[in-house]
């Protein structure tokens, strides 16, 4: 997770194991939850890519023979005529498997995107819900809980999409069931959702109870579908139900298994408008070496683990995503998050950046983390509104709604151990500041739509480091605390502590920016010193873009379906403009297969406005 400054290396070398760390370490090599082998390289020139196609244990070791020095070190090299070429080395090592290496000739960012996505696939095209605002906890408690929840966010006029209940809904944490006595008619309980036109989802997670009442585990097990010890038998370990099984998810019939549970005559309780949650799926081993499997496991064909680790969660969302597909038909469109994931992750669902902690530096992070995951097409990517661990306080979750309402995945979600935090338990003032940046993130859905059906069509990541739209401008290389949203946004979230104002970077030689705001023109490139509230939310749109908007926020984003659609013309520096339009159900693949949708290119010029089908 990391967009680098080069000149700043010579530490520890990356590790890609996914693992289940508990309260993970920022700035560090470390091993997460998730592992794509991609290396890019930029220069003003041109950029690069490595794409390391192996799944076992992964070091990337990035050395440059800069590192270390200083700037009057440097300095003193030029001035000398002498010293060495700065040269950047990267040494790759994995553990076992086979290794396919593909190199990415670019030379332009859009191309290494668009030749990565040719190998691994793109992004894919999520219904419109799922970028609506989500509302989660480590758990909510029962089915009357459930109700209030869903009640205050009408009471206090906040829009929502989604409310997930997490493991503890179960039936002592065998998947696919509900606690009777906590959710004894689940059906009624997605019904009112659905009348409200919201949604839920449901977390299911790849390690199976061990016991014989429990018809997951023995189907499982009957069909000889576990991953297995040297000795032949079924592997087990210690996860949330106490001793599990881990389903093989390399065997295509495991997966296939694994799909039809998802049906509704199979998942009992189950309706059209519950989704999925996939954790735990590195897989987490409580008890095994670095809480994961151990690597002399047997998977089908005679594979050891560690041949195969990084994709298990891969596989994992594959299943669960597949299932989501098969019940409704093949219509629908599937909604997976996963914690796990590797190269082509993108095609099954979302991610999000795991358990972060109620801190600063945290919120901070999420948005390298992001920017890197786009960047090697995981364009669905998140953090945990307000920090899954610790409580935080009130300017912290302000902040955190304010930044997450401007990333690609929204959703806020907090430990079992933390205190409540729906947003209208913080006082009137906090709860209006929130209302106003998730009303922001609806106003927006439109665009943010346009811009997942264009990464779905072409790789681009949706979220993006300045960088990619100006290759030729190094002073934005190093630059993580803004960004941009597809071509025609600028985001600044301000992510420090008592923050009076920050310093925002105007690219573009030439270019023209509009505050969102207040419509204010400025001339790029410029940094300046922006006077900020706890009200603000640096936002700028280019000058020759058009965004389309919903001014009518409503409950939920279904709700919204008909309203009339706002473009926000910003004209360029010869009184252009032009932006794009993509409409269609939301949530099927009727826009595939009966051309069943709406994509226009609209083009402002000469003081009239066109537009017409993109060629």
């Amino acid at each position: 997770y990391s967009i680098l400054n080069m000149n700043s290396l010579g530490r520890d070398p990356y590790r890609l194991y996914n693992l289940d760390v508990f309260q993970y370490e920022l700035y560090n090599p470390m091993a997460l939850y998730g592992s794509v082998p991609v290396l890019l390289a930029h220069s003003a020139q041109r950029t690069l890519g490595l794409f390391w196609l192996n799944a076992a244990e992964t070091w990337v070791d990035i050395t440059s023979n800069r590192a270390g020095k200083t700037m009057f070190g440097k300095m003193l090299d030029y001035i000398q005529g002498g010293g060495e070429t700065p040269q950047t080395d990267v040494r790759w090592m994995s553990e076992s498997g086979i290794i396919d290496v593909f190199l990415l000739l670019g030379p332009s960012p859009a191309d290494i995107f668009k030749q990565y996505a040719s190998l691994t696939g793109t992004q894919a095209l999520p219904p419109l819900f799922a970028l609506s605002y989500h509302q989660s906890r480590w758990n909510y408690n029962d089915e009357e809980d459930v109700t209030a929840v869903d009640n205050g966010f009408d009471e206090h006029d906040i829009p929502y999409d989604v409310i997930w209940l997490d493991i503890e809904h179960t039936d002592g944490k065998r998947y696919f069931t509900w606690d009777a006595n906590k959710f004894p008619h689940p059906q009624e309980m997605l019904q009112r959702l659905a009348a409200k036109r919201r949604k839920m989802v449901s977390i299911v997670d790849p390690h199976i109870k061990v016991d014989t009442g429990y018809r997951i585990h023995n189907d499982i097990r009957s069909r000889g579908l576990y991953i297995k010890t040297k000795d032949g038998n079924d592997y087990e370990g210690w996860c949330w139900p106490g001793s599990a099984g881990y389903p093989d998810f390399t065997n295509p019939q495991m997966r296939s298994w694994w799909s039809s549970m998802f049906a509704y005559d199979q998942y009992e309780g189950s309706t059209e408008n519950l989704y999925t949650w996939n954790d735990m799926n590195e897989p987490s081993v409580f008890n095994g070496p670095e809480v994961t499997m151990h690597k002399d496991a047997i998977h089908q064909g005679g594979w050891e683990h560690r041949d195969v680790h990084n994709l298990y969660g891969f596989y994992v969302q594959m299943a669960t995503a597949e299932g989501q597909v098969q019940r409704s038909g093949g219509l629908e469109r599937p909604f997976v998050l996963t914690r796990s994931f590797f190269a082509g992750s993108q095609r099954y669902g979302a991610v999000w950046t795991g358990d972060n902690a109620a801190e600063w530096d945290h919120l901070k992070i999420s948005i390298p983390m992001c920017l890197s995951l786009g960047l090697v097409g995981i364009s669905f990517c998140g953090a945990d509104v307000g920090g899954f661990f610790k409580n935080p306080e009130p300017e912290l979750l302000v902040r955190w709604y304010q930044a997450g309402a401007y990333q690609p995945f929204f959703r806020a979600h907090a430990h079992v151990d933390t205190t409540r935090r729906e947003p209208w338990l913080f006082g009137d003032e906090n709860k209006a500041l929130i209302r106003e940046a998730v009303r922001e993130r609806y106003a927006l859905l439109p665009f943010w739509y346009t811009l997942f059906y264009q990464s779905y069509r072409t790789g681009q990541p949706v979220m993006r480091p300045l960088w990619v739209e100006y290759p030729q401008d190094p002073t934005l290389y190093p630059i993580d605390d803004e960004y941009l949203l597809g071509d025609a946004l600028l985001v600044h979230p301000v992510t420090a502590q008592g923050a009076r104002g920050v310093q925002v970077y105007l690219p573009g030689k030439g270019e023209v920016w509009y505050d969102v705001h207040t419509h204010q023109k400025l001339h790029a490139p410029q940094t300046f010193y922006l006077p900020v509230t706890m009200s603000s939310i640096p936002v700028y749109q280019r000058g020759g873009s058009i965004v389309a908007r919903k001014e009518r926020v409503r409950r939920s984003s279904d709700c919204m379906q008909d309203d009339p659609y706002t473009l926000y013309v910003a004209l360029g520096p010869q009184g252009t403009a032009q932006g794009e339009l993509f409409i269609d159900d939301g949530h099927t693949y009727n826009f595939e297969t009966k051309g069943e949708y709406l994509h226009r290119l609209f083009r402002f010029s000469g003081n009239v406005l066109t537009a017409r089908y993109p060629v």
